[in-house]
């Protein structure tokens, strides 16, 4: 070793780098002795300033430099050698004995392991003692090996029962809707509820924030990415120094109840009552000669909105108005206050059309759909009493202006006058809406949103904690069905908890308007959860034509909560369409996504058979028991089947390859509107020359389109994934290419061609009588139509331009 040591001493000393020595001479100084690499020099040359130094650094003979290579190849092998040969011993000691070796495999394995544990011999004082010397000791057997009983099986073989799942196997769609009706039971659901239930939850509140956090904390459990949405909104509220009066002769009048957004002030003129302020109750007043402008409206709750009524009155001139339940149309006490609110739009109205994230950024501005005139609520009770006195002409039996209060002769009024007193207060108020998200596979960038709203006046059981439970369980039955069923979406699901819902869809829209940007082309379908449940026996749907048959499909495989039939049956059959859809209205917690934003929207409704609206709605009266009343005490089975019904149709669109949104739909809701618009223009433009052919021409076009996409539907493969990524994308541009791009959303947020709101609307032109007007109205509608139908088509060279 100590010839190695010295070789590889040498080998470092070689002469492959300059080397600088400083030596002392004998006088003191320094002397540098320089020596160069081998390279380029000769052997015997070398470089010094003086012949002195030390000898390790004289350069070889070339002799020499040989056995110090040979010393070195030597070394080398020697330590690889013995390297090599430490590892085997190693690895031999801890190899465990396979359950098949052989016999002398065994026995020589024996053999070392004896003879190593007597070159351990142990210590004088650890010698066994004389008792335990018959004792045979055991022959050791290598760690962990079997025993020979079960060297045939394989060392934690599952058993094929218990053999999981491979992780990419997809389930088929019959296991799918298996595992989710396994997964929502009526049990999980009346903890949820009951988890959820709050005294009181009004936007903004403390225990709508606490509400909020709750459900941030279980998106965070189920591991579903969950963040906050924050917005700074404009709520009206009472001013609790200056409470709003009605007066009415020697009788004061100081409502609790409210409508939000109200103008506010103080007007007095003649009580006219209007029946329900629709425009056919309006006509009934004008023919009985009723005076109208300046007149104070009291109307019935009921039939459209309070925001419609309050719009339908100012908009002949009415001072102010006046809304009451009555018991004909709400089988309750006469005491029970009304809320609500009178913005005829959806979102904050101080910032139409863009988001309120911090208000002071932006000018001040307030929607169109503001009422100009105070509105207030009153009680029955109250109402009798003014009813009683107004006087006033009796209207026919057949207008439908008689009510169910006792002893009050429902006539006309118009003699009487009345004063209304409004002073509620605008509160800038932060809310939260609060997401959670189930990514998917293949398309995670292509969203179905599924929401309910979590605010409401008092208790709100049906309005919001309903559905509050069903968002939340639905999104714990998906997450589950991910992590252990081995379920796949190819799309992702977006939960969503909406806040100030019931000042007009508040936190909903602002949302919308703020990230429409990014939500564009990515939203697939809009489902929404409230009101799921107001009853037991009916069922009743508001949705875009592109999801009518997702609907029918998805009610004919959910079982139905009264029999072993099917929702398809309870629903009416064949049908269903007739007996169980509505238009979607205004009021809709779904309508700002499908008339404002171009998603494909649905919202659905267990109810009463013959009672359409939920009478509790916008009262403190909306708690656990009147809605069990409402259900026969089902209410948590009826959320379970809700449950099951949104998640079936949120499934379908995030699983299967083709969106299933049927373009062909809309074919008849078009023609049928169309038709409309021909007709009243052939009765206008005689002498105008106005010629509806080129309307006739885009419906054409995108009957063509409509048509083309099913074929096109029909000859893709599903298993290309690109294929039908692109016809998805195809498809998901009919509802927005349906949006005038003509129209400001700040003055016309509806911007839907068929299903909005203002003088864009193929409805609206068909009941325009300003010819300028609507020549232009109708070049727009024609070329947005149009518009739509090239969108559909896809690529530019193949787009239809007959037009």
């Amino acid at each position: 070793m100590d010839r190695v040591r010295s070789v590889f001493n040498n080998m470092v000393k070689g002469e492959q780098y300059s080397r600088f020595t400083t030596q002392p001479d004998e006088e003191g100084g320094s002397q540098v002795e320089v020596k160069l690499s081998d390279h380029g020099i000769d052997d015997a040359t070398e470089v010094t300033h003086q012949p002195r130094g030390s000898p390790c650094f004289r350069p070889p003979t070339k002799k020499q430099r040989q056995r110090k290579a040979c010393y070195m190849v030597l070394g080398v092998l020697l330590l690889v050698s013995l390297g090599y040969v430490l590892g085997y011993v190693s690895h031999r000691a801890h190899q465990q004995v396979p359950a098949t070796c052989s016999a002398e495999q065994k026995e020589e394995e024996k053999m070392s392991v004896e003879a190593s544990k007597a070159s351990e011999a142990p210590k004088a004082s650890e010698a066994p003692k004389a008792s335990e010397a018959p004792k045979a000791p055991e022959a050791p057997k290598a760690p962990e090996a079997p025993k020979a009983s079960e060297a045939p099986k394989a060392p934690e073989a599952p058993k094929a029962s218990e053999a999981p799942e491979a992780p990419d196997a997809p389930l088929d769609w019959t296991d799918i809707t298996r595992l989710l009706t396994q997964k929502l039971t009526s049990q999980a659901f009346n903890k949820t509820l009951s988890d959820f239930d709050l005294r009181s939850r009004s936007a903004g509140s403390d225990e709508d924030l606490l509400l909020a956090n709750k459900i941030f904390k279980t998106f965070k459990t189920q591991e579903m990415d969950p963040w906050n949405d924050i917005h700074y909104v404009q709520l009206q509220t009472p001013d609790s120094k200056h409470p709003n009066r009605v007066q009415f002769g020697s009788d004061e009048f100081q409502p609790k109840g409210y409508l939000a957004y109200s103008a506010t002030g103080t007007a007095e003129g003649k009580v006219v009552y209007g029946n329900y302020g629709r425009q056919e109750d309006l006509k009934v007043l004008q023919t009985n000669s009723i005076e109208l402008k300046g007149c104070v409206m009291l109307l019935r709750a009921g039939r459209i909105s309070f925001a419609q009524q309050v719009a339908n009155a100012a908009e002949k001139g009415a001072a102010a108005v006046l809304i009451y339940p009555d018991t004909e149309d709400y089988k309750y006490e006469t005491k029970t206050e009304l809320y609500g609110h009178v913005h005829l739009g959806s979102g904050d109205p101080y910032t139409p059309g863009f988001p309120s994230f911090n208000h002071t950024q932006f000018l001040p501005t307030q929607s169109s759909g503001l009422p100009t005139i105070p509105a207030q609520t009153i009680t029955g009770q109250m109402a009798a009493t003014i009813l009683q006195k107004i006087g006033g002409p009796e209207p026919e039996a057949s207008s439908g202006f008689k009510g169910g209060i006792p002893s009050v002769p429902y006539t006309l009024g118009g003699s009487v006058n009345i004063k209304v007193e409004v002073n509620n207060v605008l509160v800038n108020t932060e809310v939260h809406n609060v997401f959670g998200v189930i990514k998917g596979f293949t398309d995670p960038d292509r969203y179905v949103v599924l929401g309910a709203q979590r605010d409401a006046w008092g208790r709100g059981y049906a309005r919001a904690n309903v559905g509050t439970t069903i968002l939340t369980e639905l999104a714990k039955a998906v997450h589950e069905m991910v992590e252990k069923d081995g379920f796949r979406p190819r799309r992702s699901l977006v939960f969503a908890s909406w806040a100030a819902g019931e000042y007009g869809n508040v936190g909903a829209t602002e949302w919308l308007e703020g990230y429409m940007s990014s939500l564009d082309k990515k939203v697939l379908t809009y489902i929404s959860l409230d009101g799921a449940v107001m009853g037991r026996g009916g069922f009743m749907a508001s949705s875009s034509p592109l999801l009518h048959s997702l609907l029918e499909s998805t009610m004919k495989e959910v079982k139905s909560p009264l029999d072993s039939g099917s929702m398809y049956d309870m629903a009416g059959g064949a049908n269903w369409e007739i007996n169980s859809m509505r238009p979607m209205a205004m009021e809709d917690p779904a309508y700002p996504f499908l008339a404002s934003s171009g998603i494909p929207s649905v919202s659905f409704h267990f109810i009463t058979p013959k009672v359409e609206a939920y009478p509790y709605y916008g009262t403190n009266l909306d708690n656990m028991d009147h809605l069990g009343y409402g259900t026969n005490h089902h209410t948590s089975e009826m959320a379970a089947v809700a449950g099951q019904f949104a998640g079936q149709m949120a499934l379908r669109l995030a699983h299967d390859h083709l969106l299933r949104l049927d373009v062909q739909r809309y074919s008849g809701v078009i023609t049928k509107a169309v038709a409309k618009l021909s007709k009243h223009i052939s009765k206008l433009s005689k002498s105008a020359g106005l010629n509806p052919n080129w309307l006739f021409s885009a419906r054409g076009s995108f009957m063509r389109a409509a048509a083309g996409i099913n074929i096109a539907i029909a000859n893709t493969d599903i298993n290309d994934k690109e294929a039908c990524r692109i016809l998805n994308d195809r498809i998901i541009m009919v509802e927005r290419a349906l949006l005038s791009p003509y129209v400001s959303p700040t003055d016309a947020p509806f911007r839907h061609l068929l299903l909005g709101r203002g003088s864009h609307t193929l409805a609206a032109i068909s009941e325009t009588t300003d010819m300028k007007q609507l020549r232009t109205q109708l070049a727009l509608a024609t070329w947005t139509l149009q518009g739509c139908a090239n969108a559909m088509v896809g690529e530019i060279w193949e787009i239809d331009n007959q037009i």
